[in-house]
């Protein structure tokens, strides 16, 4: 096949329009992960540990709260002030808005097992459909996907390699916060860990797939 019929086949989206469809379908991969009783996702493991040891806070306001933190750290690395990555808080706390709707209205949804089964399955889809969304739609994006991304960049390291080492290192910490302070682990199960372990993969295939089909214009891009 040659380069122009190559290119004619690349369909072109904005941007803008990617990022909002990201968000809003990973924040609801998110709380339909912990409504399938699997465990919740990696990247919000360590907010909604939080969350679940200070109950006072929502999961939505910690979420941004752990954002924060990541945005903070990738400025230290990087030595400078990045306004691109303020933003990217801003999109953070949106993302952590729609966690508390999406928490108004999952409980409608029936529970059964092989509904949980599906909400598993649908919530890896998403999330992993999300991420790969953001990283290429050419704008301030979660910080929870954001870090990642970033750290790749920053050390050479390839981005699936990142991705995982940083869910399980999420993993860890919600299991020291939840153990040390409730006695038990609580929002890790089985679905978390193998998401965990995949979700990396998962993303960049996704990812490659996205590239060969479509490619993202942005205000920051044209």
């Amino acid at each position: 096949m040659d380069d122009t019929l190559k290119k004619n086949m690349i369909h072109t989206f904005r941007g803008e329009l990617a990022l909002a469809i990201a968000v809003t379908i990973n924040s609801f991969g998110v709380v339909l992960m912990l409504y399938s009783s699997a465990g919740i996702s990696a990247i919000s493991s360590v907010p909604f540990a939080f969350s679940e040891v200070f109950s006072n806070i929502s999961l939505g306001t910690w979420t941004y709260l752990f954002q924060g933190l990541l945005v903070l750290s990738l400025m230290i690395l990087r030595k400078k002030f990045i306004p691109q990555y303020l933003f990217s808080f801003v999109v953070g706390f949106a993302f952590g808005k729609l966690l508390d709707v999406h928490e108004l209205w999952i409980q409608a949804l029936p529970h059964d097992l092989p509904w949980r089964i599906f909400y598993f399955i649908m919530s890896y889809f998403l999330i992993s459909l999300g991420i790969a969304l953001s990283n290429r739609c050419g704008l301030p994006i979660i910080p929870t996907d954001l870090f990642p991304r970033e750290l790749a960049q920053i050390s050479g390291i390839a981005y699936p390699k990142i991705k995982i080492s940083f869910d399980v290192i999420c993993l860890a910490v919600t299991a020291g916060l939840t153990v040390f302070f409730l006695g038990h682990l609580d929002g890790l199960g089985i679905g978390t860990i193998l998401a965990a372990f995949t979700m990396g993969k998962a993303v960049g295939l996704i990812g490659n797939w996205l590239d060969k089909r479509c490619q993202f214009v942005s205000v920051l891009t044209e």
